[in-house]
């Protein structure tokens, strides 16, 4: 579908309004487009994490919008991303979606560039006479969090740091359940693909609102901590929060009462870890961290820190996309990849509770806003919301806080 007749050119300030945004958002192809091009290309994106490169040569390919990349850990022990594209005649460099290699080969004429990205060879030298520097591999900014990686494509504009702004909170969070203060993300990658347009997962991902009702038989059939903050509305301690620059959470951490509730066990099954934690941060903030546990946060665009899991959002087209999802495992707390693997299984893998439920969901709204373009109501809990001190607007679980802060900084990115 095209751009829409009553907004031509497209006019996001009418389109995303504070309490409602318009449907065509999740179906016109010049939207989409540019997305790809003010919040993928221009923007920050999340990558992937230092751990799955640990080596020397180490790589995966991923996808910023619409260009591939490679993340690889080069000579140097650093991690550099490269646009997957040979700077020759532009044929996609490298294929496979992970591996080891000790120079990045074109298979179209063979030429071969070092873990550095810089141009070495070119076969039948003796038709080239241009210098090689001048054609090593394109490497948009590249920068990292608590060694979660990240790119943007344009060579100007605002830094990670930036970016993240007050939700660099929300990865130490994660990063230092770990006694070593280091995520290990190792366990591989499952794939599920999406009919449905990609704003929608960072949009359910913190939707606190539709758990009981999408999710009505994971909360019955699993003890954890959703059974306990699905009840009577005036009886949920959970909140949900605008981090600003389009961050959003659930914050389940204010109902907790005692350490270890988010993983569903006790101290007594898991002291080997809980001793590592007090020898690091020592015992009163290491039962505090224990006890508020990770967090359940969308950091725009594309990325997911699912509690226990981390996902990204790779969309594909306006109607598709892929999200990718692998357990967060905690280095110097080996003793839980296990568990943290069945639960992980069972909360995203490909039989689990939430995935299908949401999928669906996705699918039928993409399909029913195919038949018309109608406005979506955002306006719950717009009475009732509360600044902190930080800046963070809270507000209750069920409410639709975080999901105007999204859209809120979408509208800021894509007015440009």
């Amino acid at each position: 579908m095209g751009r829409m007749d009553n907004f031509s050119p497209i006019d996001y300030g009418e389109l995303v309004q504070e309490d409602r945004i318009h449907g065509s958002l999740y179906i016109d192809e010049d939207v989409y487009n540019d997305e790809m091009d003010r919040i993928f290309h221009k923007g920050w994106a999340f990558v992937g994490h230092d751990s799955e490169i640990p080596n020397v040569g180490d790589y995966v390919t991923r996808m910023v919008g619409k260009q591939s990349v490679i993340m690889m850990r080069s000579k140097d022990m650093k991690v550099r991303v490269f646009l997957n594209r040979c700077q020759h005649r532009g044929n996609q460099l490298c294929n496979e979606k992970q591996g080891n290699k000790r120079a990045l080969a074109c298979p179209y004429h063979g030429w071969a560039y070092n873990t550095e990205g810089e141009l070495k060879d070119v076969p039948y030298k003796g038709g080239f006479d241009k210098p090689l520097s001048d054609f090593n591999l394109e490497q948009p900014r590249t920068d990292d969090y608590r060694g979660f990686v990240w790119a943007c494509l344009a060579q100007e504009g605002i830094s990670l740091l930036e970016h993240l702004g007050r939700a660099t909170e929300l990865f130490d969070r994660a990063c230092d359940l770990s006694p070593e203060g280091e995520l290990n993300l190792t366990a591989g990658w499952d794939r599920h693909r999406y009919l449905a347009n990609w704003k929608m997962l960072p949009e359910n991902d913190t939707d606190g609102y539709h758990v009981n009702f999408t999710h009505r038989s994971f909360v019955e059939a699993i003890d954890s901590q959703y059974g306990d903050f699905v009840q009577e509305e005036e009886s949920i301690e959970g909140v949900v929060i605008d981090w600003g620059m389009g961050h959003t959470e659930i914050d389940f951490a204010r109902g907790y009462k005692e350490p270890l509730k988010w993983f569903g066990v006790t101290e007594a099954k898991v002291p080997e870890y809980v001793q590592a934690m007090k020898d690091a941060y020592g015992d009163e903030e290491a039962m505090e961290k224990l006890r508020v546990g990770p967090p359940h946060a969308c950091i725009f665009p594309n990325l997911f820190l699912g509690e226990m899991n981390i996902v990204i959002f790779q969309p594909e087209a306006v109607g598709g996309c892929v999200q990718w999802h692998t357990p967060m495992f905690l280095k110097g707390a080996e003793q839980l990849n296990y568990r943290l693997l069945r639960q992980s299984e069972g909360a995203m893998g490909p039989s689990s509770f939430l995935v299908a439920d949401d999928a669906t969901i996705a699918q039928l709204t993409q399909r029913t806003l195919e038949q018309g373009q109608p406005w979506c109501d955002l306006s719950r809990g717009m009475g009732r919301e509360v600044e902190e001190p930080n800046g963070n607007l809270v507000s209750h679980m069920t409410d639709e806080t975080n999901n105007r802060g999204f859209w809120k900084h979408y509208k800021v990115v894509m007015e440009g």
